[in-house]
């Protein structure tokens, strides 16, 4: 049993559903068709709130309202601030559109030269393959086709995605993503995998996905077989809040391991969810031991309707000063902000660098002390700027 931090359980049970049969609790196309997708069957077990309640009238003008089950039972009913409902749970506050904020915040859509296909890195593209989630969270960098509730009509086009990947040899790493490609039956995900193989450019296949958190239930003997068929398929989740390390995630972190599949997290900063280096800390110990890698902590995208939960970014680099050199290396993330309008990941960090000389690099440590490394001659000649964002890249 893992350990307690005093935070939550690590067990989600049947809660409000504990009158359902085993058989129907733990069968993922169960738990689909019982999702909460209206104001209705969520008041029949929860008191919202007056924002919430206008937030769910409004919410198929933006994104759709679904919660599993499995996920509505990780909810504290009593909290209205519960990270959990925040994150979850429509509020009228995604309504207001700031200034600044976008349909397409980081450029998808001008960078994608057939339906489907992102192409913003010179070896790499973003297979998008449905536009259904098992839930939805509230702040989706792909509001405006996810759900299909501001008639985006995407439609999966794979084909032509596969033609494209196929006719440019530049690109040999494929991520797909959606929507939330576990969505897809084991026949299709088969047929998928197997295409994007038999491409010969192809060398690294990368699957977002937020299913082993709302629908764990989904990761079955079938599934496995299918990544053990064309693996390795490496894969990147999306867990936020240390409630959502469930026993359940743990189960299903394991069977996708054993599958020879490698998993790392992708975590979005947000206010009131996770913006603060307790809950943090707790969240990257508990994925370190689920076998999940902490890769990513994103500054929230700027999609319309976001402000209330996004977070100045000063507070993540913070919570990364908080976090290197206070626990393992490989529990720290990198904190990156994905830029406005198509400019890819850029990666934000604390400066160490304190400064450079002709014969040394002057660092601070994650104390706050200042050590000196001597430069030699060869290294001392090279531009001092480029060095420095080289040795940044290192270090950090």
């Amino acid at each position: 049993m893992y350990p307690r931090d005093g935070l939550d359980n690590w067990h989600s049970g049947k809660g409000l559903w504990a009158d359902v049969p085993d058989k129907d609790w733990d069968n993922w196309v169960w738990q689909l068709q019982n999702r909460l997708t209206n104001l209705d069957q969520l008041t029949a077990y929860l008191t919202l709130t007056p924002e919430e309640h206008k937030g769910c009238l409004l919410a198929n003008n933006k994104l759709a309202l679904a919660i599993t089950p499995f996920f509505f039972n990780l909810i504290d009913r009593d909290d209205p601030d519960c990270p959990i409902r925040k994150q979850i749970i429509p509020r009228v506050d995604e309504m207001t559109v700031s200034p600044d904020e976008r349909l397409d915040p980081v450029g998808e859509d001008e960078n994608s030269p057939t339906p489907g296909i992102v192409h913003r890195y010179p070896d790499r593209v973003l297979f998008l393959v449905t536009d259904r989630c098992a839930s939805y969270c509230r702040y989706c960098t792909r509001s405006r086709m996810v759900s299909n509730a501001q008639d985006y009509n995407f439609h999966p086009a794979f084909e032509q995605g596969l033609q494209y990947i196929a006719e440019h040899k530049e690109v040999r790493d494929v991520l797909l993503s959606g929507g939330d490609p576990l969505l897809l039956s084991d026949r299709k995900l088969d047929y998928l995998l197997s295409r994007l193989r038999d491409i010969p450019h192809v060398e690294f296949i990368r699957i977002g996905s937020r299913i082993p958190i709302f629908l764990p239930q989904r990761i079955t003997e079938g599934l496995q077989n299918v990544f053990r068929k064309h693996g390795p398929i490496w894969m990147s989740l999306h867990v936020n809040h240390p409630r959502e390390c469930t026993l359940e995630l743990q189960s299903a972190c394991e069977k996708l391991t054993f599958a020879g599949v490698p998993l790392g997290n992708q975590s979005v900063l947000l206010g009131g969810v996770n913006d603060d280096t307790h809950t943090m800390r707790s969240l990257v110990h508990r994925l370190l031991m689920m076998r999940v890698r902490p890769y990513y902590l994103y500054q929230c995208d700027l999609i319309t309707g976001s402000a209330h939960l996004r977070v100045d970014p000063r507070k993540g680099l913070e919570i990364i000063r908080d976090l290197r050199g206070h626990t393992s290396g490989y529990a720290v993330p990198q904190f990156v902000i994905d830029a406005p309008g198509g400019g890819g990941k850029v990666p934000i960090n604390p400066e160490y660098v304190e400064s450079i000389s002709d014969n040394q690099i002057t660092l601070r440590n994650f104390q706050g002390r200042l050590y000196h490394y001597p430069l030699n001659q060869s290294a001392a000649s090279l531009c001092k700027e480029d060095f420095k964002g080289a040795f940044e890249e290192i270090i950090l």
